[in-house]
C-alpha cells in the first residue's frame, strides 16, 4: 500500500465527521488543475509511510476521530485498498473514499463488501470534454459512467463534485453534467485554488458570482447542489 502522507486532523474532508486523511500515490489522470501534482507525477520520490503508522495513530485517537478519508492520487489504483479499508473499519472508524471513478470494478468490490461508508467522486466535466479536462487524450468515459451508476443505484452515501476552472469549464458543461447526473443525492461545485503544485499552468478561478450561476444551472437537475471552497 503506497501511503505518502497523513493529515492527522480534518474537520472538512469528511462531512459530519472528525477525521484524518491518508494520501496515496499515483493517478491515471493528468488534470491540469490537480493540486497534488507531485503525488501524481513523482510518487516514488516522496517519503513513504508504513500502514502501521496510520493504525497506530487511529488506536491513539479512538474517541477523538470518527473516520478516515482516503485520497490521492487515485486510491483505487492500489491493489491493497480493500485490505486498508478493512483494517481501518476493524479499528472502529468509518471510511470515506475520494475517487475519480475510473476503476468501477474496485469500487463495486468495496461497496459490495461494505468497506466504505462515503464516496466522493470527482466529475471532471461533461462527458464530451472529459479527455481535455482529465488530461488523457481520447479517454473512454465508459468506466466513469459505470461508477456513476454504481453510486446512484446503491445504498452508500455519496457526493459528486467538480472543481471549476475558468479555462476549462463553461455554462454549457453544467447543462450536460446536470442532465447526466439528474437526481443525484448531492453535488458540489468547488472553487479552484492554485496550490503551487499544479500539473498545468495559466489557470484561474471563477468569481463567487459565476460559481453561484453555474450552481443554479445544476440545481435544475440536482436539488442538493452547492458551492464549496469559494471565498
Amino acid at each position: 500500500m503506497e501511503i505518502h502522507g497523513i493529515q492527522k486532523l480534518t474537520l472538512l474532508d469528511y462531512p459530519g465527521h472528525t477525521a484524518c486523511t491518508v494520501f496515496t500515490g499515483r493517478c491515471n489522470y493528468r488534470c491540469p488543475f490537480c493540486h497534488n501534482a507531485t503525488l501524481v507525477l513523482h510518487p516514488a520520490e516522496q517519503p513513504a509511510l508504513e500502514p502501521e503508522e496510520l493504525f497506530s495513530l487511529l488506536r491513539k485517537r479512538r474517541g477523538l476521530l470518527d473516520g478516515v478519508c482516503i485520497t490521492g492520487g487515485e486510491p483505487t489504483l492500489q491493489k491493497d485498498l480493500p485490505w486498508l479499508c478493512e483494517e481501518i473499519k476493524a479499528l472502529g472508524f468509518d471510511v470515506k473514499l475520494d475517487t475519480n471513478g475510473s476503476n468501477p470494478a474496485m469500487l463495486a468490490s468495496l461497496l459490495e463488501r461494505r468497506l466504505v461508508d462515503y464516496v466522493a467522486m470527482d466529475i471532471k466535466s461533461s462527458l464530451k470534454k472529459y479527455p481535455l479536462v482529465c488530461g488523457v487524450p481520447n479517454y473512454d468515459t465508459a468506466a466513469v459512467e459505470e461508477s456513476v451508476k454504481l453510486l446512484m443505484s446503491g445504498n452508500v452515501s455519496y457526493e459528486f463534485r467538480t472543481t471549476l476552472v475558468r479555462e476549462l469549464h463553461e455554462k454549457a458543461d453544467m447543462e450536460d453534467i446536470g442532465a447526466w447526473l439528474k437526481g443525484a443525492k448531492a453535488y458540489f461545485l468547488q472553487g479552484f485554488r492554485d496550490s503551487g503544485d499544479l500539473i498545468g499552468s495559466g489557470l484561474s478561478a471563477l468569481s463567487p458570482e459565476e460559481m453561484e450561476e453555474y450552481t443554479n444551472i445544476i440545481r435544475r437537475y440536482i436539488e442538493n447542489a452547492h458551492t464549496r471552497g469559494v471565498e
